[in-house]
Formats: C-alpha cells, structure tokens, sequence
C-alpha cells in the first residue's frame, strides 16, 4: 500500500511548474509578436515594391509621352511655321553681317569674297539689314515688285496715258500679234485661245494691287499689306506673269518704232541684235516663256524690266567685289526723276532686298 504524499512536496513541485509556464507563455507571446511583425514587414516590403514598380512604369509611361508630345508639338510648330510663316516668300528683315556669318563659313576664297563683300555693304553703302527672298525663278521680279509696292511708287507715266488692261487686245487686234497665243505662264505651256483672258485678269490684277498700294500713305500699313500679299503664291505669280507681259509690250512697242526708223534706246539695240531675240515673237518664244518655269531674268531682261516699269534698279553683284560690276544699274542712263530701288546678289541667278 503506497504511502501518501506529503504536502510540502505537492507544494514545492507546484511553484517548481509555475515558471516554466509563464516562461513558455511569454515564449508563444513573443513568437506570435515575431511572426506578426514579419508578416507586416513582407506585406510592407510587397506594398513597397509595388509602389516602386507602379512608380518606374509610371515614369516610363510619362517620359515616352513626354517625348511623343514633343514630337507631335515639334511637327505642329513646323507645320505652322511652313503655312503662316515661311510661306511669306519676302521674310522679315534680318541683320545683314549675321546672316552673312550664317551663310558663309569657312576660309576658301569665294567665301573670304563675300564676306568682304557683305562688309563693304554694311561700312559703307550703309546698309545695315537684308530681306531673303524666295528662291525660284520670279524671285527677281518678285523682289522689284515688293519695293515698288511697299515704297508705294507710281505707275509710270506710260501706263498713266493708257488702260493696261486692254493691251493684251491691242497687240492681237491693233498690231496683228497673233503669236501671243503661245505665251506660257511660267511652268504652264501653251494655252490657246485662253491666253488673252488670263493675261487680262493677271494684267488688271497688277493694276488693282498697284492703285491701291499707291493709295496707301502709312509705311507700316503697306509693309502690313505685303505680308499679306506676298503669302500668296497664286495672286503672286499672277502679278509676275502680267509684269513678264508688260515687258513683252514694251518690247514689241519699241519695235514698231525701230521699224519706222525712229530712234529707241541702246539697251533695246542689244536685244533685236541677238538672234535669239531679233523680234518681239522670237523674245518671247526663246526668252520670256522661260521666266518662272526653268530660267529667272537675265541681265538685259533686268535692263527691260527697269525702262518698263520706270525705276531705277541699282544691284549689288556680291560675286564681283573688287571690280567695276561690283555696283551696277538697270538701266544704265535712267532719267533722273525715276524712283531707285535696290537689289543684292550672289550668282545673278537669285536676289535679296537690301535694307539701309
């Protein structure tokens, strides 16, 4: 028979059990606190990696819109540009020794020429600023035009006497031109019948733009006006093909009056001596037709186109400093109360407007 316990044992071996309990509560509290906290941190560390992730696609989102806005921005700027700005085919003024700077870099000797060229402008022919112009085969006409119709010059006194709006008519009916009929408008060929009622609407054209530019007396309204004009390629080109009719008039005018043994002046000797421009058919068949469609104007074409319109026109010939063409006038013995227009060139191909 077992004997019983005793109670100071029972007692000892139940505050013996007492610590390890407590120490096993507290070791569960701690491994549930442990494993709580890592599963915050992960969950954190995923939020984290998430948001990083979120961030950079976001960025990368953003910096290619970024860079297919600037394309697209880049491209819209250009299109405007190229319709409401460089269309203008007679742009802003620009400071003559920087577009110079611009134009001609480097240290061959055509390149040293010019630059003293355009510094000799600049010194002491005072001229402190140079318009571009569009670069084709009117722009010579093109740049005469412009001044006559931004200083506001006159008619000349020959189109005040007449209506020059019928003059396609006269040459076919008074003077028997028949052959006009094969007049071109630049890159157009031979349009028939048609041509006299186009040459009347470029010609009246002319007249309509030249009258109401004349009217004008504030400088800065005519600039205003030309900008607007002169951004127009179709009413531009009208205007050129009816001063390339004004010139063939004068041409064929003056040839009547050799006929009759009346004196004409020496530029218009030159010309009836060339076979190639014998007569007023032949001028214009070898010569004019090309104007505005494979060839500008030539020098003595210049010389024609300043006795018609009655100015002066004074050309710097950038490709002949040093020399006696260096400055030359078109025509050469123009009377002296005709108004004087200015050009620039650097091939006699393609002129500028010089601003002093």
């Amino acid at each position: 028979m077992a004997a019983p316990r005793s109670p100071t044992r029972a007692r000892e071996r139940e505050r013996s059990d007492a610590p390890a309990a407590g120490s096993d509560q507290v070791h569960s509290w701690t491994l549930a606190t442990s494993q709580a906290l890592d599963t915050v941190w992960r969950m954190a560390k995923g939020f984290v990696m998430l948001a990083v992730s979120f961030l950079v696609a976001a960025v990368c989102y953003f910096r290619r819109l970024h860079l297919y806005s600037g394309h697209k921005l880049k491209w819209w700027i250009g299109y405007l540009q190229r319709k409401f700005k460089r269309n203008l085919s007679v742009e802003a003024e620009v400071d003559l020794l920087s577009y110079c700077a611009r134009e001609w870099k480097g240290e061959t000797p055509r390149t040293k020429l010019m630059r003293k060229a355009y510094e000799e402008l600049f010194w002491r022919h005072h001229i402190k600023c140079v318009r571009q112009v569009k670069r084709d085969n009117y722009d010579a006409l093109r740049s005469v035009l412009f001044q006559i119709f931004s200083q506001g010059i006159s008619f000349p006194s020959w189109m005040k006497e007449k209506d020059i709006v019928k003059l396609p008519e006269k040459l076919l009916f008074s003077q028997g031109c028949n052959w006009i009929q094969q007049y071109s408008f630049g890159p157009e060929k031979y349009t028939g019948s048609n041509v006299f009622g186009k040459l009347r609407k470029c010609v009246e054209l002319l007249k309509t733009q030249w009258t109401e530019f004349n009217g004008i007396r504030d400088y800065h309204k005519r600039g205003s006006m030309c900008n607007t004009l002169f951004s127009d390629a179709i009413l531009e080109y009208k205007l050129y093909e009816a001063l390339k009719f004004i010139m063939l008039y004068q041409v064929t005018e003056v040839y009547e009056q050799m006929k009759t043994k009346k004196v004409i002046p020496s530029l218009f000797r030159l010309l009836f001596s060339r076979e190639t421009s014998s007569d007023p058919l032949s001028f214009m068949m070898n010569h004019l037709n090309s104007v505005g469609d494979t060839c500008g104007l030539e020098q003595i074409d210049m010389f024609i186109l300043g006795y018609s319109l009655e100015v002066k026109i004074k050309v710097f010939r950038l490709f002949k400093f040093n020399s006696r063409d260096f400055e030359v006038c078109y025509p050469e013995e123009p009377l002296r109360d005709w108004p004087e227009i200015s050009l620039l060139t650097e091939n006699d191909r393609h002129y500028h407007i010089p601003v002093f």
